[in-house]
């Protein structure tokens, strides 16, 4: 068990890459869009596919498609920021954050009904439906990738980025929590009896490097890993690798 300074998340375990701690918080639901010279924009959708294509949904009547149409450029800069908050109730819920900054432009109709697919196949939202009607399909050229967990910011290449894959466990979390609500409950208890009675812990998070907790108490919070024997191919492991460490850790 490893834990962070307070408001850290940093550890001396094993973690994943800071580029696919990035694109796991990237393929959250929860963004906004802010665009130079327009503020806080119109935003349906966005996600990045498993390509690293960084795309989103606006409204096709909106101000981020008249601003392309009136770039001479034919790109506009903007940042997208997604945030990823924990699937349980916590007195701070969010878990990170990733600020994404480049240049958005109009995706080529040619390329449109491919990475229509590519963008379902990452988010399946229901504004895709409306894609060549009332919304917009654009595309972001990354410039700058800046990671933000637990009070500590990260700068990720974004070729790293687009290269990275999500956390394969991350993915499936909500689903494992449920199916493994008393083998996490018994680890959570230890947890516990680690930090002492005078914090308060709760679960987290899960990815493929361990169980992922949230130490609170008067001085402030910090994160800890419970990290598995090894990394996780996938979510099948996780029932085997949370069995041992119920079984082999103290």
């Amino acid at each position: 068990m490893t834990a962070g300074s307070p408001s850290s998340s940093a550890t001396t375990a094993p973690q994943p890459p800071a580029a696919e701690r990035a694109r796991t918080v990237a393929a959250r639901p929860a963004a906004s869009l802010f665009c130079s010279g327009l503020g806080l924009s119109q935003l349906w959708g966005a996600t990045t596919t498993s390509a690293g294509d960084v795309l989103l949904v606006v409204p096709a009547d909106g101000v981020v498609t008249g601003a392309l149409e009136a770039s001479p450029l034919g790109d506009i800069p903007a940042r997208l920021t997604v945030t990823d908050r924990c699937a349980l109730p916590l007195r701070h819920p969010v878990r990170a954050l990733v600020e994404l900054t480049g240049w958005l432009a109009p995706v080529p109709e040619d390329d449109v009904a491919a990475l229509l697919l590519d963008f379902a196949e990452a988010y399946p939202c229901d504004s895709l439906f409306d894609v060549g009607l009332s919304a917009t399909l654009v595309r972001m050229d990354l410039a700058e990738v800046l990671l933000e967990e637990a009070g500590v910011s990260t700068d990720v290449d974004p070729e790293d980025f687009a290269a990275a894959s999500p956390d394969p466990v991350s993915a499936t979390e909500t689903e494992l929590m449920a199916a493994q609500r008393r083998p996490l409950a018994r680890l959570t208890g230890r947890v516990q009896h680690w930090a002492g009675r005078s914090d308060d812990v709760r679960l987290l998070g899960l990815d493929r490097f361990g169980v992922r907790f949230r130490v609170q108490g008067s001085r402030g919070c910090y994160d800890l890993r419970v990290p598995f024997a090894a990394p996780l191919d996938g979510p099948d492991g996780f029932a085997g690798a949370l069995d041992t460490l119920l079984t082999c850790g103290p």
